[in-house]
């Protein structure tokens, strides 16, 4: 199903970290594809697990069945997915994991603490450390 006219807002980290990661080091595309993917499906459906066989993926992103196979364990791998299944032959449900969310959320979170701290709340600006 292509979607022309809807946009989907990437996270910075995606391009500036994960891809570097996934093709330079890892040396797979296939598998920075499989998530690019993964992550638009989601992303319209906000956020819900994503039902796709290795047959459709194959056929959405025009790579090999083996080659979505390695990409999916990868991702499996570095937790960037996480794959269930209602039973052995059913349709896998793939949900589109974003860990480096939580490492923002925690640091923002010491960030405001910090600015917070009882000097802060009565010395002048000029003043604070």
């Amino acid at each position: 199903m292509l979607f022309s006219r809807s946009v989907v807002p990437v996270d910075a980290y995606v391009f500036d970290v994960l891809l570097r990661d996934l093709v330079g080091h890892d040396k797979q595309p296939s598998a920075f594809m499989v998530y690019a993917f993964l992550y638009g499906r989601a992303a319209r459906t906000r956020w819900r697990p994503v039902a796709a066989s290795l047959r459709e993926l194959a056929a959405e992103t025009a790579l090999s069945k083996s080659a979505i196979q390695s990409a999916l364990i990868n991702l499996r791998r570095r937790e960037l997915i996480r794959t269930t299944h209602a039973h052995p032959t059913a349709t896998p449900l793939h949900s589109v994991l974003r860990p480096w969310r939580a490492r923002w959320r925690a640091r923002e979170t010491r960030i405001s603490k910090l600015e917070c701290t009882p000097s802060s709340l009565y010395l002048p600006q000029s003043r604070r450390k």
